[in-house]
């Protein structure tokens, strides 16, 4: 089994990584970040001169192509050094680009596909409800009732990133009450973000700062027929295929963050002294190194292998859910032991470490909880559902 990258890859891999060190330096990134409030819009122009949002969206429609290997390439190359603010790429590629471009119809891929690849459309997704989290379903609560020529939409989500900058809003709504399973009956709508009806309102965060993190409350939104994603009422059998995408792409996010921590430590460890002796001629920091770099070829093998499998349309719910949890608690853990090899120096906002931890730790909630993936993985091993 070979996972050695195409030519295509590679030179796109190369062309990305250089990209990153010199237009977005961990330096630049640590200045975006201080200030919660203030979204980088910069960071999104260098994407949009970069060609980066068209990855994956198809030439025919303005974009670069590319398959799930490309985006991981990106994804994980971005995160090297802005970590949680690759996410700045990632929300519209997911909410906007996947979305539209596997069951949007014919018109809808047409309008919105070229915009997002131009870099003039932002997206944000919202999914999760106040009271739900994980229990997606479960906890759903807005609702869309029919009105003249189009849907009235009634609730209020939360953990919405970047709404307060999007143009449009991914929103999972319930159109229909009478149904024998919760996963029937709901529906997806792309709603303009400044529709009346819509309010935003920021919400203070550990990490992932400057993109901005968003509670979305809709009273009496309408939302024309031309703007539901696929058939009413079939929302979560459309999104199905999709989460493995979703998945893979924040683990690249997390194998990008490893990265980065392990550059930045043995960077540090080469040149602090302490004790008549740099510090990399510590044995148990050559260890911590060392779980790192394991830590980065067990990610790195299992990636790859998943990336494969949902490029070539295979079934890989399983592996993508096990990726999922496997580098997120890597890249949290390589991050936690960065911090220790940099002493007070990894609490310092100088530098990258506490960064790449704050950012890091989402990952282990969302999109899916660990414990909840894990759930999943076990239910996948023919043991009762647990949940």
């Amino acid at each position: 089994m070979d996972f050695e990258l195409s030519e295509e890859h590679l030179a796109f891999q190369d062309m990305v990584h250089k990209w990153v060190d010199k237009e977005a330096p961990k330096s630049w990134a640590r200045e975006l970040e201080r200030d919660e409030h203030n979204y980088p819009f910069a960071l999104w122009e260098k994407f949009t001169d970069a060609g980066f949002h068209g990855v994956g969206i198809a030439e025919e429609f303005g974009g670069q192509g590319g398959d799930v290997v490309m985006q991981m390439i990106l994804g994980r190359e971005l995160a090297r050094s802005l970590a949680g603010l690759a996410w700045i790429w990632g929300i519209t590629s997911f909410a906007g680009s996947k979305s539209i471009g596997i069951y949007g119809s014919e018109s809808q891929k047409q309008k919105f596909l070229p915009q997002i690849a131009a870099g003039k459309l932002r997206a944000a997704i919202a999914f999760t409800e106040p009271g739900g989290g994980t229990d997606v379903l479960g906890a759903l609560r807005t609702e869309a009732v029919r009105g003249d020529g189009g849907w009235i939409l009634n609730g209020e989500k939360i953990w919405s990133s970047s709404a307060h900058v999007a143009d449009y809003l991914l929103v999972l709504g319930r159109t229909d009450k009478n149904v024998a399973k919760r996963h029937q009956g709901v529906t997806l709508f792309w709603v303009p973000a400044k529709s009346p009806g819509v309010k935003i309102t920021s919400l203070p965060k550990l990490g992932m700062r400057s993109m901005g993190s968003c509670a979305v409350h809709f009273e009496n939104v309408f939302v024309p027929d031309d703007l539901v994603l696929g058939e009413p009422g079939r929302a979560w059998y459309m999104l199905l295929p999709t989460l493995n995408n979703e998945r893979i792409m924040v683990a690249a996010f997390c194998m990008g963050v490893l990265d980065g921590v392990l550059e930045d430590a043995l960077d540090y460890m080469k040149q602090r002294k302490a004790f008549g002796k740099t510090i990399g001629e510590f044995q148990i920091l050559q260890h911590y190194v060392a779980d790192m770099a394991i830590w980065r070829q067990a990610g790195h093998l299992m990636l790859h292998y998943t990336a494969d499998l949902q490029s070539k349309g295979k079934p890989c719910h399983m592996e993508s859910s096990m990726l999922k949890v496997l580098a997120s608690e890597y890249a949290v853990n390589a991050a936690d032991l960065g911090i220790q090899i940099l002493g007070g120096m990894g609490y310092s906002a100088e530098t990258d470490m506490q960064r790449y931890w704050r950012d890091a730790r989402l990952w282990r909630i969302g999109p899916i909880t660990n414990e909840m993936a894990r759930n999943g993985i076990a239910e996948g091993l023919g043991l009762p559902r647990s949940f």
